[in-house]
């Protein structure tokens, strides 16, 4: 062998034997984006926040949690009070600064509470970063026209960064009033929990039932408490002969218990009924309750048509999928959550080149925002995503139910000008 061969030899040698040392920390780190989630995971909200969070993971494994070139963490966060059991502004405003002070974080991923998003709102804006909320649907979070200096107050920076892939409950409130009086119901009381949400959708009831000619009795407001007792109020109630009394608020709000205290005050015996909202839509309640109590007493609205008559290919696909997977149908938010995932999954597609160019956090966040703001027609569970210029759905099917023989059955979709039949 040649001597002047050695030297190379010897080089390539040593140099082969020196990678196969470093070996995998040779290779280029895997580009990742974080996601933080955050939404009540307690007490009765288990059932619920269990099903969205497998709804947002199985989404997520089914783009083999990468977008873009990325690998996608998910880093879940319960913003509910171990006490209380219900959402908490000091710990939501603690998740959302944990996720701010994550430079691979990108996007924050809730919440479910209209209240709670009030407090994470105005930090998501001032960090630049991406806001998306399956469950949110208090108007004035993206809307004049509801409170002093909405949407304003929760947009500092002057730049919409938050979006949600559920409406907005000036549609919802003014469905259910004109579904009850297509029911027949003329005599109606309104309750709300005194909360964002609850008094929001109540009140848009109110309203829409006045002008629909309805006999609205009374609207009463209550404070949430750990051992509620609503008897005197019911009682009041009671005797102003409703047929149908409408709840606005939530079922870890006090939605159970009034249920439970108007089957022992004889309400349901005499024919009252009661409809309440999107929230009450939840296995939560007849867990609560006992199925055999609300049987036929209790009719909620939600946006979807019946979840196994889902009427596109992903809504059928994920039905199917979620049922094999985690042995379970799917709970209504479910969809909402898988919804809000598929947004980010196109989001980051969408946004690559800017972010690979990027050479700093509020440069990702901000390409984020941009490529989330201009979404459209996404194929969805129950139809196309596409927001407006607030960030809300363009478009979304709001349906009825009555609780029956054990589950929430889909019974007509309704809207604010609803024909009655």
């Amino acid at each position: 062998m040649s001597k002047r061969l050695l030297p190379a030899i010897t080089f390539l040698v040593v140099a082969s034997m020196v990678l196969a040392a470093c070996g995998p920390a040779a290779t280029q780190a895997p580009k990742i984006i974080k996601i933080y989630a955050s939404w009540p995971m307690q007490g009765s909200m288990i059932p619920e926040g269990t099903a969205m969070l497998n709804a947002a993971k199985m989404a997520l494994d089914e783009a083999n949690n990468q977008a873009g070139g990325y690998q996608l963490q998910l880093t879940f966060l319960d913003d509910a009070s171990p006490t209380t059991g219900s959402w908490d502004g000091t710990i939501e405003a603690n998740n959302a600064q944990k996720a701010i002070a994550d430079p691979d974080a990108l996007i924050y991923f809730g919440t479910y509470n209209s209240g709670a998003a009030k407090i994470s709102m105005p930090l998501t804006n001032k960090a630049g970063m991406a806001q998306i909320t399956p469950a949110n649907s208090y108007p004035g979070l993206t809307k004049k026209g509801f409170a002093a200096g909405e949407p304003d107050i929760y947009r500092p920076t002057g730049k919409v960064n938050y979006f949600r892939t559920y409406g907005a409950d000036d549609l919802q409130g003014a469905s259910g009033a004109a579904w009850a009086k297509c029911l027949g119901y003329k005599n109606i009381y309104i309750l709300d929990d005194q909360q964002l949400y609850g008094k929001g959708i109540a009140d848009v009831f109110d309203k829409k039932a006045h002008d629909l000619g309805l006999n609205v009795l009374g609207h009463d407001g209550f404070e949430s408490k750990a051992n509620p007792d609503y008897r005197a109020l019911l009682t009041k109630i009671k005797a102003t002969s409703p047929d149908l009394v409408y709840f606005g608020g939530l079922v870890d709000s006090g939605g159970p218990q009034i249920l439970q205290q108007m089957d022992a005050l004889g309400f349901f015996k005499a024919g009252i009924k009661m409809m309440s909202d999107d929230a009450m839509y939840t296995e939560g309640v007849p867990q609560a309750t006992g199925p055999d109590l609300i049987n036929g007493n209790l009719y909620v609205t939600f946006a979807s048509p019946a979840l196994d008559q889902l009427p596109t290919t992903v809504g059928q696909n994920f039905y199917k999928n979620y049922k094999a997977k985690y042995n379970a149908d799917p709970i209504g938010w479910s969809l909402y959550s898988y919804n809000a995932v598929l947004v980010i999954l196109d989001s980051i597609k969408r946004a690559q080149p800017k972010l690979d160019a990027a050479k700093t956090t509020d440069e990702k966040r901000a390409a984020i925002v941009e490529a989330m703001a201009v979404t459209k027609d996404l194929p969805g569970v129950s139809g196309p995503i596409t927001f407006d210029a607030n960030g809300d759905p363009t478009s979304y099917v709001m349906s009825g139910f009555l609780y029956k023989d054990g589950k929430y059955q889909w019974q007509e979709n309704i809207s604010g000008d609803m024909t009655c039949k």
